[in-house]
């Protein structure tokens, strides 16, 4: 156990800010609520970023960038949606600084305020769909599939870093397309990018479902989210994508020629994951002694340490695994460093959660073997250095296996059924994870469970099967069970 890492035991949350902070991966910054990334957090983050890129391109999405800014009267245009934002908006009211007449700093100029106020953006829809009324005329003009990566800003007052902060990083998609049918298609083919990154990238298991009326996309007409579980029993919202209906194209009048020569509104999808997904894969993976981070997103997969301590034999015969290695699309790291022992170059790798770890003794290669440890179950072994690539390869892939069975099994044996209120209450309160409940459907009885309890219904199933039963609150009947759960 890391000195410097609270027990997950002790303080699960203080557990998660200590390894965010230890690890490297950020930091609080100056700006209250707001959060750096360091260079190894942004490593990751750019691994998962690059990986998703890929994935949107080939489902025929191209990238683009909008402003940061958006005019308050475009967030008027969509009642729904300023309802869901208006208290998390940063506003610019002015564009001009001037030193203070007392000599005591700069002010803002009086003078200087904006005809209109603008929004920084919380999401971009607004922006968007007004920019893409002029690029729509025809059915010939659709469908259009656009990302872009990017900032956003909502001001959030109980921070944590990664997972709730004022401002953070993400994607957001925006697609336009001539039919209904067509639109849903992409809503639910995104969604299933996401659910596929999760599981074979970050190995998290997650749950593919839509959410109710109340926890729905402001604007949206359908919301589909992955849900996926921590550590701790509590739920977190991997990533959503949106059936927007034709909402945004009616209020910013954005319509489109048929074949058959008839006026029709668009109909719109939009879809988006966050930095949040950087959490998501501490407090799934990671222990007490630090971060364990899936091999496919590691920006260091390997890496090689001369033991006791470098030399000019141990790095020939270093450089020329890393070679093979890297021949095979492993990324990998040779340690130089000659001051500091053997033991603890271990603990910091280990607390770093780099997947695999060579060790380079004289005797091992004298025996033509070398020691190679495991971060995930820290397993120790000696692999022939014939053929090493090989196995180093097929060490990943069986890594990636195992952290992925073993989140799933922490997850099934933390999802339950109950049917009474009194068990649903023990469960939140005991064991956590995923209740599956049955609910009467209507939105007052979600609010009087969120109030009583502090669960939220974190989505119904994609899969649901259909089920007689009672509401857990009211009694009233119910033809299907959905997941509860507290969540970040």
């Amino acid at each position: 156990m890391s000195k410097e890492i609270t027990p997950r035991s002790e303080d699960y949350s203080q557990w998660y800010i200590d390894l965010v902070r230890k690890a490297g991966l950020a930091d609080y910054s100056a700006v209250k609520g707001c959060m750096v990334i360091k260079p190894y957090g942004f490593g990751i983050w750019e691994n998962m970023r690059d990986t998703l890129d890929r994935m949107f391109k080939e489902t025929g999405h191209v990238n683009a960038y909008f402003p940061l800014f958006i005019p308050k009267s475009f967030l008027s245009k969509e009642a729904a949606h300023i309802e869901g934002f208006a208290k998390e908006c940063a506003v610019v009211t002015h564009y001009r600084l001037k030193n203070a007449d007392d000599g005591s700093g700069v002010v803002v100029d009086p003078d200087a305020k904006l005809e209109e106020e603008l929004i920084v953006r919380p999401t971009s829809e607004t922006i968007i769909w007004n920019t893409y009324r002029d690029w729509i005329q025809s059915y010939r003009d659709l469908p259009l599939l656009i990302n872009q990566w990017a900032n956003v800003v909502r001001w959030e007052m109980r921070t944590r870093l990664f997972l709730r902060t004022a401002e953070f990083l993400w994607q957001e998609g925006h697609t336009a397309h001539a039919t209904r049918e067509e639109a849903i298609e992409e809503t639910r083919r995104m969604l299933d990018v996401y659910a596929t990154f999760a599981e074979d990238y970050m190995a998290l298991p997650v749950i593919k479902g839509v959410k109710t009326a109340n926890e729905r996309f402001a604007g949206a007409v359908d919301t589909y989210c992955i849900e996926a579980l921590m550590q701790d029993g509590k739920a977190l919202q991997a990533g959503t994508s949106h059936f927007l209906g034709q909402n945004f194209a009616k209020a910013f009048d954005v319509t489109f020629s048929t074949k058959e020569n008839t006026l029709e509104y668009v109909w719109a999808t939009s879809w988006g994951v966050s930095t949040r997904l950087m959490g998501a894969l501490v407090m799934a993976h990671s222990d007490d002694d630090g971060l364990i981070v899936p091999p496919r997103l590691a920006t260091t997969q390997v890496v090689i340490v001369p033991i006791p301590k470098p030399s000019e034999e141990l790095t020939v015969v270093a450089n020329t695994i890393a070679a093979e290695l890297r021949s095979k699309g492993i990324r990998v790291k040779i340690d130089t460093d000659d001051q500091n022992r053997a033991g603890y170059k271990f603990a910091e790798y280990e607390k770093l959660g780099i997947p695999v770890r060579i060790g380079l003794g004289a005797r091992d290669l004298a025996n033509g073997v070398v020691e190679v440890a495991r971060r995930d179950t820290k397993e120790k072994s000696s692999i022939a250095l014939e053929g090493l690539g090989d196995a180093i390869a097929a060490l990943l892939d069986n890594i990636h296996q195992t952290m992925y069975q073993r989140a799933l099994t922490y997850r099934d044996e933390h999802t339950t059924r109950v049917d009474t209120w009194d068990d649903f209450m023990s469960v939140l309160d005991g064991k956590g994870g995923f209740v599956s409940a049955h609910w009467d459907g209507t939105s007052e009885t979600e609010d009087r469970i969120k109030d009583l309890s502090k669960a939220t219904i974190r989505c119904i199933p994609l899969d649901n099967p259909t089920e007689d039963g009672r509401c857990i609150l009211t009694g009233n009947p119910s033809t299907q069970r959905v997941l509860f759960a507290r969540a970040y």
